[in-house]
């Protein structure tokens, strides 16, 4: 009997930086064999070209990508036949990755490596949910008063998304001191009590023991080396904003084995996308060159006049012989040459938001920026 292949799944929501940190846990893979399943809402797979960046895909490395954001629901035909792929090449692969797009629940994977296609191949190793911590802080995820309301979407996705997660990594920490990484902590534990475990990503990077290997799922229990520590003593800092987790014996690694708590099934999933089809992503594209100052206001000018959370791609620009890579969340945009990757004939956007109007924000970027964009 081949020993079971273990699996990875990283979720977050949109822009929390979980290609980022995939990219790191490439690079210090040490030497192990990885297979990475790539999942985008959009229909273009700008993550999985990131990933890529300074990546050699061989023996020691694949990716997949799986565009649309539905990696394992029910119309998806490439996901049973991707892992059976994995499987039959299972003496050269040592850990499946799968990052979810960021408006997904973990759960249709988490079912579909339990069901009797999988199963005889394949355990879950841990989820992983990945938190733009200085969204956390600044209230991003709370829910208002209005059911349909946009805010209340995202709260929705983004707490679903911890509750399913054995580790919650609080990322973008970077400029952030010891009370607010507190305070962080405290509103994931509110979130999701049944985390096991916090983890700190400074430079989107984790210690590759904390990231692979961690057994959570197994039968047998055997992840004695991972132990729950807190950031900082709670009680050194006495502030009555901030409380300490009630019981911490259910952070320590050991509190249950499989998956009967978290395995809800592919009913919630379906529920997810089928009940709220507000969340909508298209590609908007200009032949024209751009000028990266003028088109990062004119992103900002967009998130203002549309319910836009993320956007991403690469753009056409005279600046550089190389391509220029565009980031955004929310209002927060970031431009920047991409080392390895040729520069673009075409600039192209990929937009995700809650009910965002298209054509709106295609004139708001063309009258903007002076160019067309379609």
């Amino acid at each position: 009997m081949n020993q079971l292949i273990p699996v990875t799944i990283v979720t977050g929501f949109l822009g929390s930086g979980k290609t980022t940190l995939l990219r790191s846990v490439i690079k210090c893979r040490q030497t192990r064999r990885l297979a990475l399943l790539i999942n985008e809402f959009g229909e273009a797979t700008i993550d999985g070209t990131l990933i890529r960046d300074g990546v050699e895909e061989n023996g020691q490395i694949r990716i997949h990508d799986f565009p649309h954001g539905l990696i394992a629901y029910g119309d998806d035909e490439l996901f049973i036949p991707t892992m059976h792929a994995i499987a039959k090449r299972h003496a050269s692969v040592d850990h499946v990755l799968i990052e979810t797009s960021g408006l997904a629940l973990p759960t249709a994977v988490m079912e579909m490596l339990q069901g009797p296609e999988l199963a005889a191949s394949f355990i879950l190793d841990a989820t992983l949910a990945v938190v733009d911590t200085p969204l956390l802080l600044s209230n991003q995820f709370e829910r208002d008063n209005e059911i349909h309301s946009p805010q209340t979407a995202v709260a929705s996705i983004f707490e679903q998304q911890l509750e399913y997660a054995d580790v919650v990594v609080l990322n973008k920490i970077d400029l952030l001191d010891e009370k607010a990484l507190l305070l962080a902590e405290t509103r994931v534990r509110q979130c999701a009590p049944s985390v096991r475990f916090l983890e700190l990503a400074y430079h989107a990077q984790l210690d590759i023991r904390l990231t692979l290997g961690l057994r959570l799922h197994q039968s047998t229990l055997v992840a004695h080396n991972h132990r729950y520590m807190p950031l900082v003593p709670l009680a050194s800092i006495p502030d009555p904003d901030i409380s300490p987790l009630g019981n911490q014996e259910r952070l320590n690694g050991h509190a249950h084995s499989g998956l009967t708590s978290h395995s809800h099934g592919l009913a919630t999933h379906k529920h997810f996308h089928e009940q709220d089809p507000g969340w909508l992503s298209f590609v908007l594209r200009s032949q024209a060159l751009q000028h990266t100052e003028t088109l990062k206001s004119a992103l900002i000018e967009a998130v203002k006049a549309e319910p836009i959370l993320r956007s991403k791609g690469f753009i056409r620009t005279s600046d550089s012989e190389r391509a220029v890579l565009v980031q955004s969340v929310r209002s927060r945009v970031a431009i920047s040459v991409n080392a390895t990757k040729p520069a673009v004939q075409e600039s192209e956007l990929v937009f995700i938001g809650y009910h965002p109007n298209r054509t709106n924000v295609a004139a708001l970027l063309s009258g903007l920026t002076g160019t067309t964009w379609r």
